[in-house]
């Protein structure tokens, strides 16, 4: 069974610790949510690609709520409380 996560910033570190677990986590740690007051399709471009570390060589979508990163979804909030995201009800 996975472990479950979510990330508060996806900012350039909340980006990095993302392609890390996807690239050599994958099934063993999964992102379910992150929480950023930033716009998803900028989000989507800055992780696919990183001036400083590379590109991310997996597959990146953007639905109105979410990311898709390698088939999977991670819910996106935009909260400045992240006390006021339900944490707890995505897994």
């Amino acid at each position: 069974m996975a472990i479950r996560v979510g990330i508060n910033g996806f900012g350039r570190i909340g980006r990095q610790v993302t392609k890390v677990l996807k690239e050599n986590y994958p099934g063993k740690i999964d992102i379910v949510a992150f929480n950023d007051l930033g716009d998803l399709q900028t989000m989507a471009h800055l992780f696919r690609y990183d001036s400083n570390y590379g590109p991310f060589q997996g597959k990146v979508e953007v639905t109105d709520s979410s990311l898709i990163i390698n088939g999977d979804e991670i819910k996106a909030f935009a909260q400045k409380d992240p006390s006021q995201i339900p944490w707890g009800n995505l897994g």
